[in-house]
């Protein structure tokens, strides 16, 4: 039940976009084993002027980077985590064409009583 958001510079074609999400959700099938279907994301365009980053850590970054923000049940293992960081990498390397450096995750985990995915129910608690 991951929760995705994603944030970039506006500017990309729908395609670009679209490819994204595509790659976000094969990398959750293919590493979380999330079910077919399972897919909530967001993703936000963001002006030149409202998108900053900096080259901390050794890693340099472009003006394509993303910002990817995944919530999970507190249940991954830090194996899966990694194997999921480096499965996005590769896939949105793939398509649309993001260089490594400018994709920047970030995993948080939530008990999953602090889910209610619709009806006020708390389906997992």
């Amino acid at each position: 039940m991951p929760l995705i958001h994603i944030q970039l510079r506006a500017g990309k074609p729908d395609a670009y976009r679209q490819a994204i999400f595509d790659g976000l959700y094969r990398a959750m099938r293919e590493t979380l084993g999330v079910p077919e279907g399972d897919q909530f994301m967001t993703m936000t365009e963001h002006e030149a002027a409202n998108f900053r980053h900096g080259t901390a850590y050794g890693v340099a970054r472009s003006a394509d980077l993303v910002y990817i923000q995944i919530t999970v049940f507190n249940t991954r293992t830090v194996e899966q985590k990694k194997a999921l960081f480096r499965r996005i990498a590769d896939l949105l390397g793939e398509s649309p064409g993001i260089r490594p450096d400018d994709v920047f995750t970030t995993i948080y985990d939530a008990p999953k009583e602090n889910w209610s995915v619709g009806r006020g129910l708390a389906q997992f608690a």
